[in-house]
């Protein structure tokens, strides 16, 4: 899955927010300035061909949805990062987030805890 742009981001936070929506659709969601009806419709299309959005036909005009849930990006992201930065390995990255503090021991133990509870 090919890692969105900032843009591209805040499109698909609104789909996943917002649900299906029409290219006009979207254009009412920003604020003055807003981009270009075909600066949006570019960006709408580009994230169908890589696989995030689908459209259903109304005449000549499109409805787009999300495919891709924010959940399925989410963890599709955290995965490339393990596999770019700590060369696949969880345990690094989780080891990482300790000595740097973002994570407390006492986090990291509910953590194990909960994923106990899960299995």
């Amino acid at each position: 899955m090919k890692k969105l742009t900032k843009r591209e981001n805040e499109l698909m936070e609104l789909f996943w927010s917002e649900g299906a929506m029409f290219v006009k659709d979207l254009l009412d969601k920003y604020d003055e300035p807003k981009p270009h009806v075909n600066t949006l419709s570019t960006m709408v299309r580009t994230l169908e061909a890589n696989g995030y959005l689908a459209h259903k036909a109304y005449g000549n005009t499109y409805q787009y949805y999300p495919i891709v849930t924010k959940d399925e990006y989410g963890k599709n992201s955290i995965g490339a990062m393990v596999a770019n930065f700590f060369n696949g390995s969880y345990m690094d990255a989780i080891s990482a987030f300790v000595k740097e503090e973002k994570i407390s021991i006492d986090e990291l133990e509910a953590l194990i805890e909960q994923v106990k509870r899960e299995k």
